[in-house]
């Protein structure tokens, strides 16, 4: 069932504080889907439309994906599921990589996931304008 990801229901944004791995897809240049396992959190206040974040190397094929469609951004998905339940985020993707915007996604991750990663000099976030969200949680 569609939601408005600026204001989910209650049970939608519960289920993504939960701790789950996450899909993110991302379209390669040839137009192809590129799905990995990630770690996302979701902010539906995040400006005029609510903001989902992917930390991530900035040498990573879904950066690369994502750089490639320009100036635009990507049209991505995020997804997560837990048996019966399950939760899709859509929305605009671009890399982010001032320090500021990665210190933010990094504790933003550790609250959601019970850990702090790694220091990584080559971190970036993958910021997700949404515009869809849709699911049964």
């Amino acid at each position: 069932m569609a939601t408005d990801p600026r204001n989910p229901s209650d049970s939608y944004l519960a289920f993504w504080r939960e701790y789950h791995m996450c899909t993110l897809t991302t379209p390669r240049p040839d137009g192809t889907p590129h799905v990995v396992a990630v770690g996302v959190t979701y902010d539906p206040g995040g400006g005029e439309k609510g903001i989902a974040r992917v930390i991530t190397n900035k040498n990573s094929r879904k950066v690369a994906n994502i750089l490639a469609a320009g100036a635009e951004g990507a049209r991505v998905a995020v997804c997560q599921v837990d048996k019966g339940r399950w939760a899709t985020l859509e929305g605009v993707a671009h890399i982010r990589t001032d320090a500021e915007t990665v210190a933010d996604a990094v504790a933003r991750y550790a609250e959601r996931y019970g850990r702090t990663p790694s220091p990584n000099p080559d971190r970036v976030v993958i910021e997700i304008a949404l515009t869809r969200a849709m699911g049964r949680a």
